[in-house]
């Protein structure tokens, strides 16, 4: 009877490590493709490519939209400027205008400057400048007595060499002279009224248009 022969491990189909498939570059080639052709198809596939191209076409219309509003915000800036400049010019041409017709008015008011100073003075919406145009009139009013010949130190004494008949104006002199005395020796106890204030500057007026002093 013979024995079963023993199988031989040593033959050219049995597995050994110099034989593995790791180290087969074509094995590993093999996976690469795969691998690759796996990511592309995964990548560039139908859905994929789907949603690429509409979150490209979310982004499009949010920057297309963007840059119209900053389009549109810059042209309103631009406009809200040469608005503004326009009125700016505008301001400065109409300041002219007023400029020029105040000293045109002043002109016509009189070329005495005093005069004009105490028109301004009256003008004013401070009460202090009414009394300052009372006090500055007074002494336009002396300045016209002496320039007529009265003597005296003050006014009220070149009032007191004055008649009615060498003087028409004489009680309207010292009419408004008493108000300008009072100014003086009570100070910031007098109190007067701005059409009062007026009236006074008035009654100098007539007095300075009689004798083209002003």
């Amino acid at each position: 009877m013979s024995l079963p022969q023993t199988a031989n491990t040593n033959n050219s189909g049995d597995f050994s490590f110099l034989h593995s498939q790791y180290l087969d570059p074509n094995y590993w080639f093999d996976k690469e493709e795969t691998f690759v052709r796996a990511v592309f198809h995964t990548l560039f596939n139908h859905s994929v490519l789907d949603l690429l191209y509409t979150l490209m076409t979310i982004f499009s219309i949010f920057f297309l939209t963007l840059i119209s509003y900053c389009l549109v915000r810059l042209f309103e800036i631009r406009k809200k400027e040469e608005e503004h400049l326009e009125h700016e010019i505008a301001e400065y041409a109409h300041h002219i205008r007023e400029h020029e017709k105040k000293q045109a008015a002043e002109g016509a008011i009189s070329r005495n400057p005093r005069w004009v100073e105490t028109i301004q003075y009256i003008s004013s919406t401070n009460p202090a400048d009414w009394k300052l145009a009372i006090i500055e009139a007074d002494s336009m009013l002396e300045a016209l007595m002496a320039d007529l010949g009265f003597a005296g130190q003050t006014l009220g004494e070149k009032l007191r060499s004055a008649t009615q008949e060498t003087f028409p104006q004489l009680t309207t002199a010292w009419e408004v002279h008493a108000i300008r005395n009072r100014i003086a020796h009570e100070g910031l106890a007098f109190e007067i009224s701005h059409y009062e204030a007026k009236r006074t500057i008035a009654l100098y007026e007539n007095i300075f248009r009689q004798y083209g002093f002003i």
